[in-house]
């Protein structure tokens, strides 16, 4: 049987595509183990995944305090101290994904989880990379973390010098770990989507091209399959408070941010007069996601955890910050969106729903007002293209078997995959022969 290791460090939005795709593995035949950090371990296993842990609490590093004046006031100051924890959680995940990955056929990962490309190399096993939002250089759009206005295709691409300046952060640790832990040389070559020696590593994008088309100028080793849709298994129901708040009135707006606890306080100030304003009701996620539950009026229901696509059946429109996985459930289901972006790939997707006609022009957290907030909810609420290109968006999505072709990439990359030999140094005078590993 065949053994396959996936590895992804992050947010829940980072770790569920993995979950979905492990299962389909399994359900085909596979061996399968997620990696991941330890506050995973009960969702994983909850769906009989093997789990192995890749080392702290992903969610404690975002919530402290440093994190939270980085996001809102200065990275220059802030960002040097965060920078090293990153790097730290980089370099304790690859050590426990290298035990973890011994005796795998095959090896998929992430851009954080990028020392995976070096596991791979020592292990003489194919890898994988795997992306939920466009990485790869082209011209057409700009890259995923850009905010503002396009000046075209020369500046689109030269937007993606940025990942050249990620890969740089992320390969301290790395060179490191490859000269220690795997008797690698430091890596001359490559990057994110290629392996050491150059050459260009299978790239999969787990979301719709309804929702965002492949570019014309990606390499061909770059593929978008469609989501990796993870279904909810538990038995989520409407408690009796929140199916009494449904009776009361019409169909709610959801409205949360997600993984990201920045501005509680507030962001919550702003909920709270936005829904006076626009005189609708609201359903809001509670939790570390920057809303305080309390106090709130008889207008907003606080829930405190539930399913996405399982809560938004019984909503109008969803409001959020734009993580991909949310970006998904929504329009799975057909609701119009207003997407508030706060950082890393969240800006794109905000402008993908707006491109589509599925909802109002995104605006930046950080710049959102409660009259804005208040007039986004209104136009959610009675415009009818929203939600008619939103359902046409549902109907295409539905189509969709974003795992079963994500398989088929990967069956036929173990199938015609073909070890590289290591090749041996040129042995210097009062020194032993070494032998190094060509990626």
């Amino acid at each position: 049987m065949k053994r396959i290791a996936l590895v992804t460090i992050g947010t829940q939005g980072d770790v569920q595509p993995y979950l979905a795709l492990a299962i389909a593995l399994k359900e085909r035949g596979y061996s399968v183990v997620l990696g991941a950090s330890e506050e995973f371990q009960g969702m994983v296993e909850g769906y009989g995944i093997e789990f192995h842990t890749l080392g702290p609490s992903i969610q404690s590093f975002l919530t402290q305090q440093r994190f939270e004046n980085a996001m809102s006031q200065s990275m220059l100051i802030n960002g040097p101290s965060l920078l090293r924890q990153g790097q730290q959680i980089v370099d304790t995940a690859a050590r426990h994904a290298w035990h973890m990955c011994q005796g795998a056929d095959m090896l998929i990962l992430n851009m954080n989880t990028s020392f995976g490309i070096d596991i791979a190399e020592a292990l003489h096993i194919p890898a994988i990379m795997v992306a939920l939002q466009p990485l790869n250089s082209t011209s057409e759009f700009p890259l995923c973390i850009y905010y503002g206005a396009d000046f075209g295709p020369a500046f689109n691409k030269l937007t993606y010098t940025a990942m050249t300046v990620q890969q740089i952060y992320y390969n301290l640790p790395r060179n490191k770990l490859r000269r220690e832990l795997m008797g690698l040389d430091a890596r001359k070559k490559g990057g994110f989507f290629r392996n050491t020696d150059g050459t260009s590593l299978t790239t999969l994008y787990a979301y719709s091209p309804v929702v965002s088309p492949r570019p014309r100028d990606w390499p061909k080793s770059a593929l978008v399959t469609g989501y990796w849709q993870l279904h909810d298994r538990t038995d989520w129901q409407p408690s009796a408070e929140f199916q009494q708040f449904l009776s009361e009135g019409e169909a709610p707006v959801y409205i949360g941010f997600g993984s990201m606890p920045f501005g509680a306080e507030r962001n919550t100030k702003i909920l709270k007069e936005a829904v006076a304003m626009w005189g609708g009701r609201a359903v809001v996620a509670r939790g570390w996601g920057g809303i305080n539950p309390q106090d709130l009026p008889d207008t907003i229901f606080a829930i405190e955890k539930a399913p996405h696509d399982k809560l938004f059946k019984y909503v109008s429109a969803v409001v959020h910050h734009g993580g991909a996985g949310t970006t998904s459930a929504g329009l799975h289901l057909g609701r119009p969106t207003f997407v508030v972006p706060q950082t890393v790939d969240q800006p794109y997707w905000g402008r993908r729903v707006y491109e589509l006609g599925c909802g109002p022009k995104p605006v930046r957290l950080r710049k959102l007002t409660s009259e804005i907030l208040a007039g986004a909810l209104a136009d959610l609420s009675t415009n009818e293209d929203y939600r008619r290109n939103a359902a046409d968006i549902a109907e295409k999505l539905q189509g969709e078997d974003g795992t079963e072709k994500a398989i088929k990439v990967i069956e036929r990359v173990m199938t015609n995959y073909v070890p590289r030999m290591p090749k041996a140094k040129k042995v210097r005078k009062a020194k032993k022969p070494a032998l190094k590993l060509v990626g």
